[in-house]
């Protein structure tokens, strides 16, 4: 299978075109073949987007990212005030 990334959007509307294929009596294997998935990205969609709308998705995309700027930028933070300690105590 190739490499691709989805859209929550993409996501949300294959886990429920899955749950109508599971629906009719289709395995986990059949439907992930179905979708171009792989059972394991079946399984990890399934537990991150189990009950989600699209919107939900697409939200909690979005805080995800601002989570991981917020995260660098205090890093960053951090080593700026190391940085200026050291100064500040003569070490340079």
């Amino acid at each position: 299978m190739k490499n691709r990334r989805h859209t929550p959007e993409q996501i949300t509307r294959k886990l429920r075109e899955a749950d109508r294929l599971l629906a009719e009596g289709k395995t986990i294997a059949e439907v992930a073949k179905h979708l171009e998935i792989s059972e394991q990205s079946f399984h990890r969609w399934r537990n991150q987007y189990g009950g989600m709308k699209a919107n939900d998705a697409k939200e909690l995309k979005a805080l995800r990212k601002e989570n991981q700027q917020l995260k660098r930028i205090v890093a960053d933070q951090q080593l700026e005030n190391l940085a200026l300690k050291e100064i500040s105590r003569g070490n340079f």
